[in-house]
């Protein structure tokens, strides 16, 4: 089953299927948003708003672990996420897509991982499943990968923070890709992310940046992003090429002590 995360304007997706049901999951960690699920090109995809109906939550307070845990308790083994980024480069403009291969987390409220109670150390080395990365470049409407930055918002960057970003070698700046990436990981489901370059990031472009401009890019790149998604959906095999199912080996403390090592 193919999961969807997606934001403002990506849910007409759903209307290209067939089937089309809804569905709430409680988990241990909240209950989920409404998720809808449809049929598209004979495949089974589960569709979820992250910021639920209306965009009621703000990226700092998306319940990101509940949201991944629902789409694992539905069956969803590989997740296709949407992100509006701002770019941190004037030769990446406002209409681009971008798919990540990497990431720089500066998000520091949130809850990032399911193991409070394990010791395990997810590897993400490669922290973006390949084959999916492969699939949505392959389509053509991309200008390439890069790297992923994340802040907390709700507030914008400030230029210092955007030139520091910038020669951490961060391509593009949003507030929601993190820590979806790493609780997939956890789940040994593969995940991977469009974004789309809604804003030059402060200090890039000399005028004042508004939610305004944010969402008009993403209204006019619309069509094209659910092309995108939809030809992506198309293409994925049942066969699984890359190791995001195997996360989880190795990545466990297991320390069993005898009396006489006490």
């Amino acid at each position: 089953m193919i999961g969807i995360i997606g934001g403002t304007g990506v849910y007409e997706i759903v209307e290209q299927g067939r089937d089309i049901d809804f569905k709430v999951v409680d988990t241990p960690y909240g209950s989920s948003p409404e998720m809808s699920l449809f049929k598209l090109h004979d495949k089974e995809v589960v569709f979820m708003s992250r910021h639920a109906v209306g965009h009621a939550h703000p990226p700092h307070m998306v319940n990101y672990i509940s949201n991944i845990y629902a789409l694992k308790k539905m069956g969803v083994d590989r997740i296709l996420a949407t992100n509006a980024v701002g770019s941190l480069h004037e030769s990446i403009k406002p209409g681009d897509f971008v798919v990540p291969h990497d990431f720089l987390d500066f998000t520091h409220q949130r809850k990032s991982t399911f193991y409070d109670n394990r010791t395990v150390h997810v590897d993400v080395t490669e922290p973006y499943c390949s084959q999916l990365r492969d699939i949505l470049i392959s389509s053509g409407q991309t200008i390439g990968e890069g790297v992923y930055v994340c802040t907390e918002g709700p507030r914008f960057e400030t230029a210092a923070e955007v030139n520091m970003y910038r020669n951490l070698g961060g391509t593009v700046v949003g507030m929601t890709g993190l820590p979806e990436a790493v609780l997939a990981r956890e789940l040994e489901m593969c995940y991977a992310s469009i974004c789309t370059v809604s804003n030059f990031a402060a200090s890039i472009s000399s005028n004042k940046l508004t939610i305004d401009e944010v969402f008009e890019v993403v209204e006019n790149k619309r069509e094209n992003l659910i092309d995108l998604l939809s030809d992506s959906i198309m293409k994925i095999p049942a066969d699984h090429s890359c190791e995001c199912g195997d996360a989880l080996e190795g990545a466990e403390v297991n320390i069993s002590l005898e009396s006489e090592d006490l």
